[in-house]
């Protein structure tokens, strides 16, 4: 396949980048500083922006079969750049028509059915002390709903820097119940996955160990 990564330099976009690229697919890598992408391999292309302008990436999105989102506030300070920074990614995929579109969201933007009292209560510790973050994750969250692509939000707990596993839980609607935490590594390697599931098509997907 042909993809598209935002957010390459990120944690999670990182291991997007890597994973697909030994899958063997075609990986436009999407970033604002080209050095600090890790990821090297055949079938790389690095292109530069700051995503301040939809119009330039219109040509990073063309003709590609999906576009993967890592794109993330890195803590409290950074609220409110999730959806300032998507906004023009859906603006050129809107322009090029093109269709499939994966984004990280997180767990606390979940509905609360299946969730334990300790999940919940987890959860509401969490979503205050990140109040800012949720929201800006929340707002570009609807903003994807409203959009003409065939989204999927991807909706993890905590993160980590552990090795990929392929060994998670997924629900679609939901959160895994008991799910407390999963590695960024995993993340990638269902948001790949996720792909060609028509299931999780214009649905929020709960994912953990």
């Amino acid at each position: 396949m042909r993809l598209t990564v935002f957010g390459a330099t990120g944690g999670i976009g990182g291991q997007i980048v890597r994973q697909a690229l030994a899958a063997g697919h075609q990986v436009t890598a999407v970033v604002r500083d080209p050095a600090r992408l890790t990821a090297t391999g055949e079938g790389l292309d690095v292109v530069r922006s700051d995503l301040g302008d939809p119009e330039p990436l219109r040509a990073a999105v063309a003709g590609r079969d999906a576009v993967l989102s890592g794109l993330g506030a890195r803590g409290r300070k950074d609220a409110g750049i999730t959806q300032v920074l998507t906004r023009p990614v859906l603006a050129a995929m809107e322009a090029e028509g093109v269709r499939r579109l994966l984004v990280v969201s997180a767990a606390p933007l979940a509905p609360p059915g299946g969730q334990s009292f300790a999940d919940r209560a987890a959860l509401g510790v969490i979503g205050v002390i990140l109040k800012a973050v949720y929201e800006d994750l929340r707002v570009m969250e609807a903003e994807v709903a409203r959009s003409a692509t065939d989204w999927t939000v991807v909706r993890p707990p905590k993160l980590t820097d552990k090795p990929v596993t392929g060994e998670y839980r997924t629900v679609v609607g939901g959160s895994p119940r008991g799910g407390r935490s999963i590695s960024r590594a995993d993340v990638a390697h269902a948001m790949l996955a996720m792909i060609d599931d028509r299931a999780t098509v214009r649905q929020g997907v709960g994912i953990a160990y």
